[in-house]
C-alpha cells in the first residue's frame, strides 16, 4: 500500500468518480478535529508526566461501549506482543464477569456523554474501593463525572468534536497506549501519509471500487481474516463502517469471517453462493509460529513437514485468492509484513479517511447515529 510495513493490492476495477479527488483535497484541508486527531499536532488532553504514576501496575481494566473501548482493545490486541501488561476489556453487560479481589486494578471508565448506561452500570459492578480511576468525558457536568468525584478519579477530558469511532488516535486510545509502553507518538502517521502518492492513489481506487459496489447493490463487506490478533481491529472496523454510513436506507455491512475455520463453514456461500459480498483479505506474517511435529506426519502429508502455521495460513491465503479471481469475484489483499505502532496507525488513518469520503460520496453525515438514539431513548422509559 502504503509504506515498508504493508501491501496492500486494490481491486481489479477501473472504475473512476472523477469528483473524489476533489472531496479528498477538501476533507483533508478542513478544519476538522477528527483528521486533526490523526496528525502529529493534535495535543492530547493528559499530562504524561501526570500519569506515569499508573504505569507502574500490571492490571487494567477498560470500561466502556463502542468506539470507546474497541480502538484501545485493537490497538491490545494486535501489538500483544510488544506489550507485557494485562488489559481486560469491558465492552457489553456481563454476568458472568468474575470480581477480581486479589489484583489491584487501574480502571480506564470511557464514555464522551458521559451517560452510557452500560458504562456506568458496569462501572458501578466491578470497581473496587482499592482500584485506582481514571475517567475520560466530555468537559461537561454528566454521570460519569459525578462518579469521578465519588471516586476521586483522574479525569481527563475528551475532546467534544471526536465520536467514539474516531477517538482511537485521540485521548480514548493514546491513553491507554501510554500505559501499555507504546509509542504513541509513532501511531501518528497522517502528515506521512497524505505527502505519499501511493496511498493517495490506494484510497482513491478503493473507494471508487466501494462506491461501485454500493451502486450495483452489493452491499457487504466481507473481511477475510487470517490473523487472530487483528479480531479487535475488524471489531472496531465494523463499527467505524456501520455506524457512519448506515443512514438513509443506504450503507455497506461489515461481516468478519476468521479464518482458516470459516472455510469450514461460510466459504462455500462466499464462493457459490448469491453474488452480492465483495471481500477484503487480511494477512499479517508472523515469523514465531508454531512447527509442525515431523515424527507425527505420515507419508500421505509429506507436503506438511518442514512447514510451520505461518507457511500453511499464507498458502490458504494465496489459494482463496487464485480461486477468488477464477470466479471472478471481487477483492483487495493486504499482507502485513511489520507489526508495530506505524503500520496500525496507518491503518486507522486509511479506514478512517475511506469511510468519511465514501460518506461524502454518498451525501451522508458520517459523524452522527441518530437511530441508535432513539433505542437509548426508549430503554430509559422502560427502565424509569
Amino acid at each position: 500500500m502504503l509504506t515498508s510495513g504493508i501491501n496492500f493490492t486494490n481491486f481489479k476495477l477501473k472504475k473512476n468518480y472523477p469528483n473524489l479527488k476533489r472531496k479528498l483535497r477538501l476533507l483533508l484541508k478542513e478544519k476538522n478535529p477528527i483528521i486533526q486527531s490523526l496528525t502529529n499536532k493534535y495535543k492530547n488532553n493528559f499530562n504524561i508526566k501526570k500519569i506515569k504514576k499508573y504505569k507502574n501496575f500490571l492490571n487494567y481494566r477498560i470500561i466502556g461501549m463502542g468506539g470507546s473501548v474497541l480502538g484501545t482493545q485493537a490497538i491490545y490486541d494486535f501489538l500483544k506482543p510488544k506489550i507485557k501488561k494485562n488489559f481486560i476489556f469491558f465492552n457489553n453487560l456481563q454476568n458472568k464477569k468474575k470480581k477480581d479481589k486479589e489484583n489491584k486494578f487501574v480502571n480506564i471508565i470511557v464514555s464522551k456523554s458521559g451517560n452510557t448506561i452500560e458504562t456506568i452500570v458496569n462501572a458501578n459492578i466491578f470497581i473496587k474501593k482499592n482500584d485506582q480511576n481514571i475517567v475520560i468525558t466530555e468537559n461537561n457536568k454528566n454521570y460519569l463525572h459525578l462518579i469521578a468525584d465519588n471516586l476521586k478519579a483522574e479525569i481527563i477530558h475528551q475532546n467534544n468534536f471526536i465520536g467514539g469511532r474516531y477517538s482511537v488516535l485521540s485521548e480514548v486510545g493514546m491513553l491507554p497506549a501510554e500505559l501499555m509502553g507504546l509509542n504513541i507518538n509513532k501511531f501518528k502517521q497522517f502528515n506521512n501519509l497524505i505527502k505519499n502518492k501511493s496511498f493517495l492513489n490506494s484510497l482513491i481506487s478503493n473507494v471508487s471500487s466501494l462506491l461501485y459496489f454500493h451502486k450495483k447493490k452489493k452491499y457487504n463487506s466481507i473481511i477475510i481474516n487470517y490473523d487472530e490478533k487483528s479480531a479487535g481491529l475488524f471489531n472496531w472496523y465494523q463499527q467505524l463502517v456501520a455506524e457512519s454510513l448506515g443512514k438513509k436506507k443506504q450503507g455497506l455491512l461489515p461481516i468478519i469471517s476468521n479464518m482458516p475455520r470459516d472455510n469450514h463453514s461460510v466459504m462455500q456461500l462466499y464462493l457459490d453462493g448469491f453474488q452480492n459480498n465483495f471481500f477484503t483479505i487480511f494477512y499479517v506474517n508472523n515469523n514465531n509460529s508454531l512447527r509442525v511435529n515431523n515424527n507425527q506426519i505420515f507419508s500421505s502429508l509429506n507436503f506438511l513437514k518442514n512447514k510451520n502455521i505461518n507457511q500453511i495460513m499464507l498458502a490458504q491465503k494465496n489459494a482463496t485468492e487464485n480461486v477468488f479471481k477464477k470466479k471472478k469475484i471481487p477483492f483487495r489483499s493486504i499482507m502485513i509484513k511489520k507489526r508495530n505502532e506505524n503500520t496500525l496507525g496507518e491503518l486507522f488513518c486509511y479506514f478512517i479517511l475511506e469511510t468519511i469520503l465514501i460518506a461524502k460520496a454518498l451525501n451522508l453525515n458520517p459523524y452522527d447515529q441518530p437511530a441508535v438514539e432513539l433505542i437509548k431513548t426508549e430503554t430509559r422509559r422502560l427502565l424509569i
